[in-house]
């Protein structure tokens, strides 16, 4: 019955360590069945050399396991959440990438600074801050979801033309309309993580990129008349 979505949850965890964005066991990828309101994540404290598709533990909107032997990541909360409360997201990443996890303990956006940022979003990665105290006393994976849906919320982002966020003292989160888009979203994450951090290292008088080049980059890509990479 859920086959298709342990294979797909499967397939896009096995890239995190391959892509250089996790170390040992950290980090965690699921995919989602709308269907049959279920998703699939990887089992917690797994290593990825052991990993099996049939591992992947299958577990409600609720954070309820429906099926699988393994405990589900500490994480399964946060991606519930993300799921109920943001109905087009179809996969969730999460990794403590070195660099993206760097400007979420600096509790810093990442500056939108040159065209490959640009290719992927008009505005800077954004960076919810550090929950309040009473959030992490309480149910804090769950509480995690919420801070990153009232961030958007408070901000007037858009999580389906911005598919990333760090959270604050922690690290990134990334999510596409599938696995494989996730995934992706967390690289470009990263790459763009650290061409920020060296940027401002060259120039620390750096400026953010100016509107006209962002929209030029952002739409050959993504507008109505879009043709790069196409």
């Amino acid at each position: 019955m859920y086959a298709k979505i342990k294979q797909e949850a499967y397939e896009a965890n096995m890239e995190l360590p391959k892509l250089g964005l996790v170390l040992f066991t950290f980090g965690n990828v699921s995919v989602v069945d709308r269907e049959k309101q279920v998703f699939a994540i990887k089992p917690s404290g797994v290593s990825y050399d052991l990993l099996k598709a049939e591992d992947m533990v299958i577990v409600d909107f609720d954070a309820n396991v429906i099926e699988g032997d393994l405990r589900p990541s500490s994480d399964t909360k946060t991606h519930a959440v993300l799921y109920k409360e943001w109905n087009e997201i179809g996969s969730i990443v999460h990794t403590h990438s070195a660099y993206g996890t760097a400007w979420a303990q600096s509790n810093r956006d990442i500056p939108i600074y040159g065209t490959t940022h640009a290719d992927h979003l008009t505005v800077d990665i954004p960076c919810a801050p550090p929950m309040a105290d009473e959030m992490i006393a309480g149910n804090y994976e769950h509480q995690t979801g919420y801070q990153i849906i009232n961030h958007f919320e408070e901000n007037n982002l858009d999580y389906r033309a911005i598919e990333m966020v760090l959270v604050g003292n922690h690290a990134p989160f990334t999510w596409g309309k599938n696995g494989q888009k996730a995934v992706y979203n967390a690289a470009v994450l990263e790459y763009v993580a650290k061409m920020a951090l060296l940027s401002e290292q060259i120039n620390p008088d750096i400026k953010r990129m100016k509107e006209s080049l962002i929209k030029k980059h952002y739409d050959r890509k993504h507008g109505n008349n879009a043709y790069y990479g196409q």
